[in-house]
């Protein structure tokens, strides 16, 4: 086996007092946390398509990236090098996961037959890795959205021949998913949602992307994958108006076609700024609903319009993540992906270490965070009085149905003198401030 990065040990935890930029500040995999130690709280993973596909190429200028396997011209000598360097980086790092897309791992060729004959080949070295290594894989995907067949989508393409191949294309990579061990298995549909609705007829192409998913989840029991389905919502990029637009579209689409059972919800960061809201609103709509299954680790540049996938360093971000993973029972088949890239300035190899580094450090404080707070349930108790008036009298019998639009007109006819509570919201503020800055 090569090795890549020769001037990089494995990374150890030294405490928040180092200043060795290749060593954890915080995150101590072998901490205990509630019973569970760091390692099993976060279930961290490294992306294949960021870490060994990103060149540092953006609409202005070429990639900036260097990195050890650049001289390898050879397609299916430079994807077998990346498996090496895969694991390498992840041991290295003590990241548990790794995840891809199926063109991440093998380089796509004229045929369609062909290429699965690369997959087959990059899957069989993967395998031999994993049998000396304790990294497995976390999940595994489609890129049914870079190729130009896909220019007007995969499953919502007007095209029956598109919406055939991507199912070919999701059909192999659900193979190998569940060949590897993959613990769950994610739909990003990439260009699936519209540019114009002059030429656009919605309807049908809502209804086969529910036909779609609804193929994918019958192949699943057909080949006895048992993992996690998993939805990734974006509202945006690359498509102006994308069908998975956030959590709450989502969970609409899934019950509209009979699918809530089978699916869960990927909740990236970015993603959650882009349709406008909070990193924590979009977990804490898919905890509510009972959909909350996986992270993609990152954030955005909140002066930036588009998803710039930075490697995720706000603490208050990470603490809110971890508290409403921590409310939904912690992670069971999904983790913190890191669907992160090192910023176009950053090209050197051992930047890779650098920001995951910061990544799982930050995390790591999150997570510590977030279960002091969740232990003490201050907050939880602040809300629980909030809403005390549903708890007895008319408030008791609106939440259990015992009266109508009649006898809430009599009851407000007798009490319209109302008096509201203040939220405090700052008070509230001033606390989550006090649990950060004094853990």
């Amino acid at each position: 086996m090569s090795e890549f990065f020769k001037n990089v040990d494995k990374i150890k935890y030294e405490g928040k007092g180092s200043d060795n930029p290749l060593a954890f500040k915080y995150y101590n995999p072998d901490e205990v946390i509630g019973g569970k130690t760091m390692k099993e709280h976060l279930r961290f993973a490294v992306a294949y398509w960021h870490t060994f596909q990103g060149t540092g190429k953006d609409p202005f200028g070429d990639g900036t990236a260097l990195r050890p396997w650049d001289n390898i011209t050879d397609p299916m000598d430079l994807a077998k090098a990346k498996v090496e360097a895969n694991f390498e980086l992840c041991e290295k790092l003590g990241v548990p996961f790794f995840c891809f897309h199926d063109r991440d791992i093998a380089p796509e060729a004229s045929t369609l037959r062909e290429t699965n004959k690369r997959l087959d080949e990059i899957v069989a070295l993967i395998k031999e890795y994993m049998k000396t290594s304790s990294v497995k894989l976390l999940w595994g995907t489609t890129n049914a959205f870079g190729n130009p067949r896909f220019v007007h989508g995969a499953s919502t393409s007007p095209n029956a021949d598109v919406f055939a191949f991507a199912a070919s294309q999701v059909k192999k990579a659900m193979e190998i998913t569940l060949e590897l061990g993959g613990q769950n298995y994610v739909f990003w549909g990439g260009r699936e949602g519209y540019e114009t609705l002059l030429n656009t007829d919605m309807k049908l192409e809502l209804d086969n992307m529910g036909r779609f998913l609804g193929m994918a989840v019958d192949y699943a029991k057909e080949i006895g994958f048992k993992g996690q389905f998993l939805i990734e919502p974006k509202p945006k990029e690359p498509t102006k108006h994308q069908y998975d637009f956030d959590t709450a579209t989502v969970v609409g689409f899934l019950k509209t076609y009979g699918l809530e059972k089978s699916f869960k919800m990927n909740i990236e960061a970015n993603h959650a700024t882009l349709a406008a809201h909070t990193f924590q609103h979009e977990l804490m709509t898919a905890r509510i609903n009972g959909l909350f299954g996986s992270i993609d680790a990152n954030q955005g540049d909140l002066l930036l319009g588009w998803d710039t996938d930075q490697f995720p360093t706000n603490i208050y971000d990470t603490t809110m993540a971890m508290y409403e993973v921590i409310k939904a029972g912690g992670f069971t088949t999904g983790g913190l992906n890191f669907d992160s890239k090192v910023r176009r300035g950053s090209f050197e190899p051992t930047d890779l270490f650098y920001a995951h580094i910061a990544g799982m450090d930050t995390f790591a404080k999150g997570l510590k965070v977030a279960y002091k707070m969740a232990s003490e349930a201050k907050f939880d108790k602040i809300i629980e009085e909030r809403y005390a008036s549903y708890k007895s009298g008319i408030g008791s019998d609106i939440v259990n149905r015992k009266v109508g639009f009649k006898e809430l007109e009599k009851y407000a006819l007798e009490n319209d003198q109302i008096k509201n509570v203040s939220g405090r919201q700052e008070v509230l503020e001033g606390m989550l401030n006090n649990y950060i800055l004094n853990d």
